[in-house]
């Protein structure tokens, strides 16, 4: 049971993002933002935490999970350390992810050769 909430989960995340895609002019740069931004709502508003427990992977993989995980950061730093946890927390729980991403990137950059 737990494989088919990840799986109707996750699905239903990209199928959302795959009609609105198809559907309008954004461009995946704005849908994948929007998603971000709505994840940090949802997390705001104590809605994503829920959906996790219910679908587990499902919800912890696509990019609405990063929202979560900033705002997440955020608010737990400002409890720790007031206003300014608020701006060090927003890093706090996605600096692995970002650090990943900017490495990953560089190497796929440096090793692979650009089609013009």
């Amino acid at each position: 049971m737990h494989y088919l909430m990840a799986f109707v989960t996750c699905g239903g995340i990209c199928l959302i993002a795959q009609i609105i895609y198809d559907n309008t002019k954004l461009t995946a740069g704005h849908i994948t933002s929007m998603f971000v931004v709505a994840g940090a709502v949802l997390d705001g508003f104590g809605l994503y935490d829920r959906l996790l427990e219910i679908a587990q992977a499902g919800a912890a993989l696509p990019i609405t999970s990063f929202g979560h995980s900033l705002i997440h950061g955020a608010l737990a730093a400002a409890e720790e350390q007031g206003l300014m946890g608020i701006a060090l927390g927003l890093f706090d729980l996605t600096a692995a992810g970002i650090t990943a991403a900017v490495v990953f990137a560089f190497l796929v950059a440096v090793l692979c050769k650009a089609k013009n």
